[in-house]
């Protein structure tokens, strides 16, 4: 009997059990875990209770055994994950796309250009206001990645700001100050009717934003649900759950690009 035909005999008749679900503020700021979650929930016998912090957090959450399974976007601090005997079944969901965003008036002068880390540059040496996330997210762990790239320290900065803050309060913090952040497209797509700011980068294949689900390592904590993480796992991407994050929309754009291989 398949693991989605035991799930199923085990729900009749009783009652959901939690799910810890670890994730980006990416995945619940742009909508899609409200989407898509439903159906899920509605198929197995599991709660999803969603932590909505950065990546760098998410990990840490499932390094201490404070969730069941982490639905990220950072690569590198993934595979340390991995590494370190913190997760299990790492696959690949999905896919979006960083974009740098800023005011209309475009201080920095780096309106439509595709190279990401010249218009970093370009941000510096005019020394146009930029908002940082400051909180380890995958996004600030990619913003942090260009920099150096670009020759710049930023850190001290006058014009740089570390907020520590989520994604969506940095877009609203970027807009008020009318500066420049770095983003994914889905959560700018959900606020970007707020605070009027553009897209003035993107295109650049270093922006490329990919995501993983991992089950926290059942060998290290036997209290987790390891049951519901697997059932998680499977669904997101199985072919429903691929097509449901297609399926997700705003305004008719589509926001996340499923990356799961065909079975």
């Amino acid at each position: 009997m398949s693991t989605a035909a035991v799930l199923l005999l085990l729900s009749a008749g009783s009652s959901a059990q939690d799910l810890r679900l670890a994730t980006t503020t990416s995945t619940e700021n742009s909508g899609l875990l409200r989407a898509i979650l439903p159906r899920f929930e509605a198929k197995y016998p599991f709660k999803v209770r969603v932590i909505a912090v950065g990546t760098g957090k998410a990990l840490k959450l499932g390094e201490n055994g404070d969730a069941d399974v982490l639905l990220v976007h950072a690569p590198a601090a993934e595979l340390a994950f991995m590494h370190a005997n913190h997760g299990v079944d790492r696959r690949k969901v999905m896919h979006n796309d960083f974009i740098l965003v800023g005011p209309p008036d475009d201080p920095g002068g780096v309106r439509g250009a595709t190279d990401v880390v010249a218009a970093f540059r370009s941000i510096a040496e005019k020394k146009a206001k930029f908002i940082s996330r400051g909180d380890n997210s995958g996004t600030d762990q990619m913003e942090k990645s260009y920099w150096p790239l670009a020759g710049v320290a930023p850190e001290g900065k006058p014009w740089y700001v570390s907020s520590g803050m989520g994604m969506g309060e940095v877009l609203t913090m970027a807009a008020e100050l009318r500066a420049y952040t770095l983003t994914d497209r889905g959560t700018f797509a959900a606020y970007r009717a707020k605070g009027g700011l553009q897209i003035v980068v993107a295109g650049d294949a270093r922006m490329f934003n990919p995501y993983s689900v991992i089950a926290v390592n059942p060998a290290k904590y036997p209290d987790i649900n390891y049951r519901g993480a697997t059932a998680f796992s499977d669904w997101i991407t199985s072919p429903e759950g691929q097509q449901a994050i297609a399926a997700f929309k705003i305004e008719g754009e589509q926001l996340f690009f499923p990356d799961a291989p065909a079975p």
